[in-house]
């Protein structure tokens, strides 16, 4: 039995004709770039987050990096994050010129530590006063580990919110700027609060592996600051109000319609594909444990209010790569988010950090793998996937 790790095709499916009348409208307006498609989502998925504004934007990645400029992050500054994500996040920052900072994650959710990251921010501050009084001269003489961080950036990775009250307090505490990285979370609620609706930004992605994708490329912002909205808006194109006259220089971060359309479509069914995502979530626990497996498999923690399982990911004590071949050799689709964490990859090496810094993330990395989550998943699939993984271990 064949069971991808994602079936975008039967989605597509459910909502073709829609698909097809709202593109046909962005064809028949050739109104690309901008405009009353993207408009309309932005307001849209302001509602939806339960704030007050939403930009559009050419991407994930690139919402992240016009936060980060929004709030006026660039060389000189660090941002603290999560090691264990998604590179875009660290790439970011170091996009803008500012230094990568990582805490490591909690091991059973596998979001940022917020006791890790108090220690952190407590520990760095000793360390930038004994600096400060050793130096003479402007700040930026600093040594790099001591430069005090500007940002943090908590990831809601696989779908679930990290834990915010005590991140936002840390964060106030030492006056940083919180970017929300909610790529993986739209519809993520951590005690009565949305995803995106807790930092000063929320960064979207629109990839279509998400729950709620485009046809291509795209994301969003979210805010409730009216500044920072302003900010944004101008940012995207070029830094330029009126046009062709530019207060700073921004970039080429537009959203396009085509992609809005479809987006505004898919936005009606994420709370139904949401449901179904989370009736898998409970069955997946059901099967693992009449297969007996709970000794065997560590399953996904719920911890907060609403999870959205972007991904159901699993930790296995050993033998994680030989399980996924034996899951493919069955018809199975795997992955694994994410093999190495970024403390360790060869472009941070600049950093100086070394294995053994973060052992949470590094655990993670080696014994973790996402099995399918996606809505139209069958009973029938969900079953050979658990008995599979049973044949393996037995």
């Amino acid at each position: 039995m064949k069971v991808p790790l994602l079936d975008l095709k039967k989605q597509y499916q459910q909502i073709k004709p829609e698909i097809l009348a709202v593109t046909q409208e962005v064809y028949e307006s050739q109104y690309f770039i901008l405009g009353p498609k993207v408009e309309t989502l932005e307001k849209e998925i302001a509602a939806y987050c339960g704030v007050k504004y939403a930009v559009g934007i050419s991407s994930g990645t690139d919402a992240l990096i016009i936060a980060l400029m929004a709030a006026g992050v660039g060389p000189g500054d660090s941002v603290i994050t999560s090691p264990y994500t998604f590179f875009a996040t660290a790439g970011a920052i170091a996009r803008v010129g500012a230094r990568p900072v990582f805490v490591d994650i909690d091991p059973d959710t596998y979001n940022l530590d917020p006791g890790k990251l108090e220690d952190y921010l407590n520990g760095q501050s000793g360390e930038l006063k004994s600096a400060e009084k050793s130096l003479s001269g402007p700040r930026n003489l600093i040594p790099d580990p001591c430069i005090k961080p500007k940002a943090v950036i908590p990831v809601h990775l696989y779908g679930q919110c990290a834990d915010m009250e005590p991140i936002l307090a840390a964060a106030a505490g030492h006056r940083l700027v919180v970017i929300e990285d909610a790529a993986q979370a739209i519809g993520a609620v951590y005690r009565e609060k949305p995803a995106g609706s807790m930092g000063a930004f929320g960064c979207f992605s629109f990839f279509p592996s998400k729950n709620l994708g485009a046809f291509g490329d795209g994301g969003i912002v979210t805010t409730d600051s009216a500044e920072i909205d302003e900010r944004l808006r101008v940012l995207r194109v070029h830094g330029s109000k009126p046009k062709y006259y530019h207060q700073a220089v921004g970039g080429n971060f537009r959203l396009d319609a085509l992609q809005a359309a479809i987006v505004s479509v898919k936005l009606k069914y994420l709370d139904r594909w949401t449901e179904a995502r989370q009736v898998n979530a409970r069955s997946y626990r059901e099967l693992f444990h009449a297969a007996g497996l709970d000794d065997v498999v560590k399953l996904p923690l719920e911890k907060e209010e609403r999870h959205i399982y972007n991904q159901f990911v699993i930790s296995v004590a050993d033998k994680r790569d030989a399980l996924r071949g034996f899951l493919e050799k069955a018809g199975i689709g795997t992955e694994v988010y994410y093999p190495v964490p970024l403390h360790l990859q060869e472009c941070f090496a600049y950093l100086g950090y070394k294995k053994g810094d973060f052992p949470a993330a590094e655990y993670a990395a080696e014994h973790t793998v996402a099995l399918p989550i996606y809505p139209e998943l069958s009973p029938d699939q969900q079953a050979h996937v658990v008995e599979t993984i049973k044949d393996f271990y037995s």
